[in-house]
């Protein structure tokens, strides 16, 4: 072990800072976080530095650097452009063995500031020795997205009941027990639930019960986004690691899966036109089931679960039957697929309105409000529609639709195998069929899919004007 790793407390302890630009701003401003009085040295200081000299928040010595500046001093920052004044500075902080810091320079360094993870009064430093800190951002950043960042509030209040819970639970097991349940049950929901007040509620309830609070199972919603993994949002990674059981869908790419909690349970419950189904009720019963066991529950959802995913009511469904539940949003279908063809679903010139529509309706597609989603000037986004092409071309066009309409048709979008057909709406079936396109699927109709030859970035391009270099602009579908 090459360093003594330690958390130094300096709150109103002296600091000092040499250098007066970005860097020393930095490192000040870490300082001010942990409450340290922070006294910054510099001939110039720069306007964030300056910013706070006029605020009162820190002390400024103007003028060059002079070994007297470390008087009193915990700790010293050394943050200037120059390696020799750098090294002066180290030469006299280990003279008066004050603990020195040379930004980027460990040789005349006698500490290293970590890579941290602040969720205080938790705290995780990860240093390289300066070896490579590039390294230990990385790692910083990975372990990052696997703390809650309810983790803090949670500390904090298990800190102001310590006392109470080792009263309440004098035996060292039951008391595990209980920072389980505490940890993994309704107080960490509530929190995650911006609910404080009712947070430290439910601490309160449970510490005045004769008997250990049982284990409360839950569930959450979570949108798993369009396929791609890494446009799963954190808190939807965080609740996979989290998980006993998942119940997915069938369009859940394994890669997702993959990052789960390897222990979880996975329990496919899919509903793919033509193929395997898994009923509404089953769902909502194998959702009641796991969480009355106690369990945690993730109901992963492609796309986002608000958004054609049935996922209200799953969530009016726990609600009625008193399960603890939260919802964590996903990159819907027609954001990604947009993105990832290079389309833009709104466009000043020609799009002032988007319209998301799926074309599996509860009834007949002739209930749709057609002269609507046929009028100019807007963008519609169709899910599940690959089956109904045919009648969705016919409507709108009955309805006044132009047939030069552009369009992009997205198969497997953000995925390594996405297909991005162009055309224009009075081919879209014909070109649909001649490539073979298949679920999943999304439509997007409007002027704005006009750059989608132009800007297509990602996967396969097709279309009659696939093959040509294209020029295409909005102006030109105009």
């Amino acid at each position: 072990m090459q360093l003594y790793p330690l958390f130094a407390d300096l709150a109103g302890r002296p600091v000092l800072v040499v250098g007066g630009g970005d860097v020393a701003a930095r490192k000040a401003a870490m300082l001010l976080r942990a409450g340290a009085q922070v006294t910054v040295g510099a001939p110039m200081l720069g306007p964030e530095l300056r910013q706070w000299v006029q605020q009162g928040r820190i002390a400024y010595r103007a003028g060059a650097y002079q070994s007297d500046w470390l008087a009193g001093a915990w700790l010293v920052i050394a943050a200037t452009r120059s390696r020799p004044l750098n090294a002066r500075i180290a030469a006299d902080g280990h003279a008066q063995q004050r603990l020195v810091n040379v930004v980027d320079d460990p040789a005349l360094s006698s500490f290293q500031v970590p890579a941290i993870i602040d969720r205080s009064p938790l705290l995780v430093a990860i240093s390289s020795g300066g070896v490579a800190p590039v390294l230990a951002r990385r790692l910083r950043e990975r372990l990052e997205s696997l703390l809650d960042p309810t983790l803090g509030p949670l500390l904090q209040l298990a800190q102001r009941y310590r006392a109470r819970i080792r009263a309440r639970h004098a035996d060292l097991a039951a008391r595990r027990r209980f920072y389980d349940w505490l940890h993994d049950g309704p107080v960490r929901a509530l929190l995650r639930a911006a609910q404080p007040v009712r947070a430290e509620q439910q601490l309160v309830a449970a510490l005045s019960l004769h008997q250990e609070p049982k284990a409360q199972g839950s569930v959450i919603l979570v949108g798993a986004g369009p396929g791609d993994p890494g446009l799963l949002t954190l808190r939807a990674l965080r609740a996979l690691n989290e998980a006993d059981v998942i119940l997915h869908d069938a369009l859940i790419d394994a890669r997702i899966l993959d990052l789960a909690r390897r222990d979880a349970e996975q329990i496919a419950v899919g509903k793919r036109g033509g193929g395997a189904h898994t009923p509404q009720e089953t769902i909502h019963a194998l959702l009641l089931e796991h969480a009355r066991a106690g369990r945690r529950v993730v109901r992963l959802k492609g796309g986002d679960p608000f958004v054609f995913g049935r996922g209200g009511e799953e969530l009016q469904f726990l609600h009625a039957h008193g399960i603890a539940c939260e919802v964590v949003p996903g990159i819907t279908a027609a954001l990604a697929c947009a993105a990832y063809s290079g389309v833009p679903l709104t466009h000043r010139d020609h799009a002032q309105a988007v319209r998301l529509v799926t074309a599996q309706c509860q009834h007949a597609l002739t209930q749709l409000n057609w002269p609507e989603l046929a009028q100019d000037r807007q963008t519609l986004a169709v899910y599940m529609g690959v089956s109904k092409l045919d009648e969705l071309t016919r409507q709108l066009l009955a309805h006044g639709r132009a047939p030069s309409t552009p369009f992009a048709l997205i198969e497997n979008g953000s995925l390594p195998s996405q297909r991005t057909l162009v055309g224009t709406l009075h081919e879209l079936p014909a070109l649909a069929a001649q490539h073979a396109i298949e679920a999943p699927a999304l439509l997007i109709l409007g002027e704005v899919a006009a750059v989608a030859e132009a800007s297509h970035w990602h996967g396969q391009l097709l279309g009659r004007y696939a093959t040509r270099s294209s020029t295409a602009t909005l102006a030109d579908a105009a």
